[in-house]
């Protein structure tokens, strides 16, 4: 069973984020504000990772006419995505699965935040492609991940400052231990320049950094 479907993964999924991802709302205002530069009013949007439904709600409370399809593997935490949106649910459509289970667009915009970090390199590349194939030409496309040097010492000490942080804003000691050594062992984390080059490779262009914080980073970039 994937951890996103154990029920208190689920359950304290906002709140544990919030303690592990710095700046984590200030990410979501972020993501819409990039967004809104160029996606219409009448936007829609595709949301891959959509489980728990916290960006969702503040790109809908942003923008009262974009409409979505959320995508995520996890049917609990598209459940608890449903349940957190309320009334704004019925602005999303909402697939189980991965990005094949997405539309085939074309969508004015995309996001992809705190997912693709679980992705080996080949997938890491073919799901961006598929997204950018899902975009209409200029679209924007956000996406904020792990993302740090990880080798060596550079990697120690990167997993440090995560550790650090998380235990700073309550994270319970067992659970920083726990995800350090995930991380090491099982996380295909990359360095922040080949993201960049897997973005361009997949069909991206005019890649920035808007977002850093510790061991994640973001960026907002356009399909070609």
């Amino acid at each position: 069973m994937s951890s996103f479907s154990n029920p208190d993964v689920v359950s304290g999924y906002a709140a544990r984020t919030a303690q592990l991802v710095p700046g984590l709302h200030d990410l979501h205002r972020m993501t819409g504000l990039l967004l809104a530069e160029r996606a219409p009013a009448d936007a829609r949007v595709l949301v891959l990772g959509a489980g728990g439904g916290m960006e969702l709600g503040v790109l809908a409370q942003m923008q009262p006419r974009w409409h979505f399809d959320g995508v995520d593997p996890s049917a609990e935490m598209l459940q608890l995505a449903r349940t957190n949106l309320g009334a704004q649910a019925s602005r999303v459509a909402f697939h189980e699965g991965y990005i094949d289970s997405a539309p085939e667009g074309p969508f004015d915009a995309a996001t992809c935040l705190l997912t693709l970090h679980f992705l080996p390199e080949e997938e890491r590349r073919q799901t961006l492609r598929a997204i950018q194939q899902r975009l209409k030409p200029g679209a924007p496309f956000v996406a904020a991940h792990h993302s740090f040097p990880n080798e060596g010492a550079e990697l120690d000490k990167w997993l440090a400052r995560y550790a650090a942080f998380a235990a700073a804003s309550g994270a319970p000691i067992s659970l920083t231990a726990n995800s350090i050594r995930t991380m090491k062992e099982r996380l295909p984390v990359l360095s922040p320049a080949m993201d960049e080059t897997i973005f361009r490779d997949a069909g991206f262009s005019n890649i920035e950094l808007f977002y850093a914080g510790f061991t994640f980073r973001g960026w907002v970039a356009y399909k070609s």
